[in-house]
C-alpha cells in the first residue's frame, strides 16, 4: 500500500488532553493526517462510517460504549479500516477482548512516539504491533500449562455429555457414582472457563478436544 497520500487518522479517547496530545503529534508530521476525534465507541462508529479513515487509535476504558465494543461493531461495518489501540491497561480483561474484536495492534500510552508512529504506519499497511508487555499477556495466554489440560476420564465424562446423556446415564456407563461425574464437570467448567454444560461443550468443539 502507497504511502505517498497522508495516512488519514481517528483518535477516540474520552480524555480531551490526550485527543489534543495525539493530535499535535500527527499533525506537525505531513505524512498523517487527522480527520476526526471522538469521545466514546459510539461518536467512534459514526465517525468511521461517515469518513472511511485508513487507521483509528482506539482508547479502551470510556463511557456510552468502550473501545472492544467499538472494535468488534467496526469489524462489520468498516473492515478495511486498521484499529490500533492506544490505552493504559494491560490486563488480561482489556487486551484478550481488544484482541479477538479485531484490533490489529495495542500500545500503551507510555509508548515513545517513534515506536507510536511506527506502529501507525505498520497498522496501515496491515501488520500487527504489539507493546512488550502485551505481547507477554498474550503469549501466555497461548502457553497455558498443561494442567488446564482436561484428563481422560474427564473427556469421558464431555464426550457422554455432549452425546445427550444426564448425569446419571455417564455415571452409569461409566461405572462411577453421579456425585463424581458433578466433580469431573465442575473441573471441566474450571478448565474450559465456562460455567454450563452446554458452554462445555460448545467449548470443546472450539479447541477440538470433541469431534
Amino acid at each position: 500500500m502507497s504511502t505517498s497520500q497522508p495516512i488519514r487518522l481517528i483518535i477516540v479517547d474520552d480524555h480531551p488532553v490526550v485527543r489534543g496530545g495525539l493530535h499535535g503529534m500527527f499533525a506537525n508530521d505531513p505524512t498523517f493526517e487527522v480527520i476526526g476525534e471522538a469521545g466514546n465507541g459510539v461518536e467512534a462508529i459514526e465517525l468511521v462510517t461517515a469518513l472511511q479513515p485508513d487507521v483509528v487509535l482506539m482508547d479502551l476504558r470510556m463511557p456510552e460504549m468502550g473501545g472492544a465494543e467499538a472494535i468488534r461493531q467496526l469489524r462489520t461495518s468498516a473492515p478495511t479500516v486498521s484499529v490500533l489501540v492506544l490505552t493504559t491497561y494491560d490486563t488480561d480483561d482489556d487486551v484478550l477482548p481488544a484482541i479477538e474484536a479485531g484490533a490489529i495492534g495495542y500500545l500503551l500510552k507510555d509508548a515513545p512516539r517513534e515506536e507510536l508512529v511506527r506502529a501507525v504506519r505498520a497498522a496501515f499497511q496491515g501488520d500487527a504491533v504489539l507493546s512488550p508487555s502485551v505481547a507477554r499477556r498474550l503469549m501466555g495466554q497461548v502457553r497455558k500449562p498443561v494442567l488446564d489440560a482436561l484428563s481422560e476420564r474427564e473427556l469421558d465424562v464431555l464426550r457422554l455429555i455432549a452425546g445427550g446423556a444426564s448425569n446419571r446415564e455417564a455415571a452409569a456407563q461409566l461405572f462411577i457414582s453421579e456425585s463424581t461425574v458433578k466433580t469431573h464437570l465442575l473441573h471441566i467448567y474450571e478448565k474450559l472457563g465456562v460455567r454450563d454444560r452446554a458452554a462445555a461443550v460448545g467449548e470443546a468443539y472450539k479447541r477440538r478436544l470433541l469431534s
